[in-house]
């Protein structure tokens, strides 16, 4: 969602921040700003509504200079996107302020400064921050002091850097929920929501824990937990590369992260398979243990890694033996619910700071949940920081606020877990076998998928004029369904619902006619004849159906029916190599109906806020 960078240096830092926000952009925002603290310590901002490049164009005109600064990309929670609700708020024109996350009493303390005086600028929660330390600034001895009594007035979550323009030589950032990450320089250090934002000008970070207030200078870094004591956060140098924002010759990030897939699952991979068998350190230390005592495992995920998870419970109750339950994040907290006994929490997310998800991991420590495994895409997150077990999918930046490779690799670390538990519930050590070699094979069959594009393309022209769509699948192919439709929707603005298809006669059959599409995934299993007999009720009520299948299904095109082969692969992996096509024909139809593929309206790519 939104992103913050900060820098406190010797050299003017506004171009360095306005880097920072462009290697945001990904996250989705609606308007971008910066202020910097001059060498008069003048207290100077620029905002403006819309993309990056409308702030840089801006601050080309009119250059900020100073040494202290800070910048923001807003996505819209409270007030319309506007300038005058653009981030950074300014208090008495010393106060400066940039926040992601939600004040949940925004409207009493509101209430309760504009008593005391205070004029409020904007519609946002985040201007009661900015004048609440500017109010404490008046009985504490230093901005810290200020920061550390404003925060424990707000409810909600926040991450949060503050800055005073008598103050020049220091930032101060608080954290409850939404990440921040510190970055270390020579003779100058940063602050910012993503490491991605920083790594053109270090390599070298920290992480803020929860409750966390940091005072960063030039050369000092201190940190404070939530009791006011000074503690250490271990910094660590990473390897990710800064380049790997680049688009290449693909013309979204979307493709180029399809086209990744084969790639990304190889990396997912390695070093994991050992001798054809799986290494259970993969997942951390004690891992074996873990696995060796549970009797069912509870899946807790957002959105696309929902579907993910949905898949994994198919794997887990068939090829494993255990039982699992798969739960939206959102509706796991806000619920009393059962713990089985020696039950596995497991949480997936690309990102690692999913707000929901994060929150229903702290929420099953307090319930009895005896251990919790976290599958997600970036090192040091929260989520990978407070579980007990992690497996890193390594699928390399994700750019784009549509999932693909981030979700397929998480299925690739679902099915390795799978593993891991089936061994301990009397999974067959040729079944264990079988289920290496199918995750061997399937970076060629991806790459076999990825050749029916121009297929795809072709295809998609059949879309340019439709508003709706339906998808369907049975078995663990039903999830695939639910993550196409999802895409679909995402970036073409195609309204469109999935089904179970046994589930057509039970009321979506009313939708049917000539201009309803209806997608069908059908790979050849025990289920594929079911799943013709409902086709064919699609047929008889006048729809046209798009039908990705393998040869062996036995599917052909005709008047009503267009079908595309894809490659035959075995069952176990089936739900992976029936993603791709329903990835490319998202991508193919937003193109023809002209939308922002990679950051469509009213989306984020980490959603850091309930």
């Amino acid at each position: 969602m939104c992103g913050i960078v900060g820098a406190v240096a010797q050299r003017d830092v506004a171009d360095i921040l306005v880097e920072g926000l462009k290697r945001l952009e990904y996250r989705g925002y609606d308007s971008a700003g910066v202020a910097v603290i001059n060498k008069k310590n003048e207290l100077l901002s620029t905002k403006r509504l819309g993309k990056v490049q409308e702030l840089d164009q801006a601050l080309t005109e009119a250059p900020l200079a100073g040494g202290t600064g800070i910048a923001h990309t807003r996505w819209a929670t409270h007030g319309a996107p506007s300038e005058v609700n653009a981030h950074p708020h300014i208090s008495s024109n010393t106060i400066a302020v940039v926040h992601n996350g939600i004040i949940e009493n925004h409207q009493a303390l509101r209430s309760q400064l504009q008593g005391l005086g205070y004029e409020f600028l904007s519609q946002t929660d985040t201007e009661v921050i900015t004048h609440l330390v500017h109010h404490e600034l008046k009985t504490s001895d230093s901005l810290l002091s200020a920061v550390q009594k404003t925060v424990k007035q707000l409810e909600g979550a926040y991450g949060t850097v503050v800055m005073d323009s008598r103050d020049q030589d220091n930032l101060i950032v608080a954290r409850s929920g939404s990440p921040l990450v510190i970055g270390y320089g020579l003779g100058e250090n940063f602050i910012a929501s993503d490491i991605m934002a920083l790594l053109p000008v270090t390599r070298k970070f920290s992480y803020l824990e929860e409750g966390d207030v940091a005072q960063i200078s030039r050369f000092d870094v201190n940190i404070f937990d939530i009791d006011g004591k000074p503690v250490i956060r271990e910094a660590k140098e990473v390897s990710v590369s800064h380049d790997s924002g680049d688009k290449g010759e693909y013309r979204h990030y979307m493709l180029k992260e399809t086209y990744e897939q084969p790639t990304a699952i190889r990396n997912s991979l390695e070093g994991r398979l050992v001798a054809g068998k799986l290494d259970i350190n993969t997942f951390g230390d004690g891992a074996d243990e873990i696995f060796k005592n549970v009797e069912h495992v509870q899946i807790i995920a957002c959105g696309t890694s929902y579907h993910s998870g949905m898949v994994a419970r198919y794997w887990l109750e068939e090829l494993a033996g255990v039982s699992c339950n798969i739960e939206i994040a959102s509706e796991f907290r806000y619920r009393k619910s059962f713990v089985p006994k020696n039950s596995l929490l497991v949480t997936i997310s690309q990102s690692g700071e999913t707000a929901d998800t994060l929150a229903a991991l702290r929420l099953a420590k307090e319930i009895g949940y005896q251990s919790s495994l976290v599958i997600c895409n970036v090192p040091g997150s929260s989520l990978v920081r407070e579980s007990d077990l992690a497996f890193m999918t390594k699928a390399g930046a994700e750019i784009g606020v549509a999932s693909t490779k981030a979700f397929t690799t998480q299925l690739v670390g679902l099915l390795m877990m799978t593993m891991a538990i089936g061994k301990h519930h009397g999974m067959s050590a040729d079944k264990q076998a079988e289920i290496t070699q199918s995750l061997m094979s399937l970076p060629a069959k991806l790459d076999e998928v990825l050749a029916l594009a121009s297929s795809i393309e072709d295809l998609a022209e059949d879309f340019a004029d439709k508003n709706h769509a339906l998808f369907l699948g049975r078995g663990d192919q039903y999830p695939i369904a639910m993550e196409g439709a999802l895409k679909l929707k995402e970036i073409s603005y195609i309204h469109a619902e999935a089904y179970a298809a046994g589930e057509l006669k039970h009321g979506p059959l009313a939708l049917i006619d000539a201009e309803m599409p209806v997608i069908v995934v059908a790979p050849k299993n025990d289920l594929i004849e079911k799943l013709k007999s409902n086709v064919e009720e699609v047929r008889a009520r006048g729809g046209l159906m798009y039908v990705f299948a393998d040869s062996d299904a036995n599917f052909s095109s005709d008047d009503t029916c267009k079908v595309i082969n894809v490659p035959v692969c075995d069952g176990i992996i089936a739900p992976i190599v029936y993603t791709l096509p329903l990835q490319l024909l998202s991508y193919y139809v937003a193109i023809i109906k002209g939308t922002d593929v990679d950051q469509p309206r009213n989306l984020a790519k980490s959603v850091t806020v309930e």
